[in-house]
């Protein structure tokens, strides 16, 4: 598993431009990041980073790896169309900016995302279609919600990805999760509430019942 800091010295190797996915790298969304920032507005910060992706390389070569990171880059650009920018953050990371934007719509995006990627995906490799087992891993962090300044506020969204990989894979987190269900005005008092009392019951983060929430609709509506 990577740590934060392993992405953040990969992401400034990247170019401007990823020939590979046709996506923006990472000095474009430092650029984008730090303009809007100035310009005082919100942004919230998400990092997707595939799970696994060395074994993955390792098992079927890396053509198939760089097949997979194509899927990636498509399946994150209908996940979020009109809603953010999409970049090649380093490596087997994407990041994604969602200017003017909530962290809990951020989130929300993010982890539907996560979960409509996840699982089995077929890719073809030199004519040969491959199933493989495919995951990510989602850190979400936003300014001004987690600091003001650029680079701090990216540092968490890396913590929080490690916090989602750490706890087992597969998972979206914020970089602070209460965050999330105090600033929210979608659920009523009493649904907050009673979310405290069985996150504090059971041991766990609000954001996590909620991502577990979540997921139960999207099983149940196929989507």
């Amino acid at each position: 598993m990577d740590r934060p800091s392993q992405h953040i010295h990969t992401a400034r190797q990247m170019k401007d431009w990823d020939g590979l996915t046709g996506l923006p790298g990472y000095p474009a969304f430092m650029r984008d990041l730090d303009r809007w920032t100035a310009a005082e507005e919100t942004v919230a910060i998400g990092l997707v980073d595939l799970d696994m992706f060395g074994k993955l390389n390792e098992a079927y070569g890396d053509a198939a790896g760089d097949a997979v990171l194509r899927l990636l880059a498509e399946s994150l650009r209908e996940a979020v169309a009109g809603q953010g920018a999409i970049y090649r953050y380093g490596g087997d990371a994407f990041g994604v900016l969602f200017r003017g934007g909530e962290k809990e719509q951020a989130f929300l995006t993010l982890e539907a995302a996560r979960s409509a990627f996840s699982g089995k995906r077929v890719v073809t490799v030199q004519g040969e279609s491959l199933e493989l087992a495919v995951a990510v891993s989602v850190g979400v962090a936003c300014i001004p919600d987690d600091g003001v300044d650029p680079t701090e506020a990216v540092r968490k969204a890396n913590e929080a990805l490690y916090r989602a990989k750490s706890s087992g894979r597969n998972k979206a987190a914020l970089a602070r999760e209460e965050k999330m269900v105090t600033k929210t005005s979608h659920y009523s008092q009493g649904q907050l509430q009673g979310l405290s009392r069985l996150a504090k019951r059971m041991g766990v983060g609000e954001a996590m019942l909620l991502r577990e929430a979540l997921d139960d609709l999207l099983r149940k509506y196929n989507a």
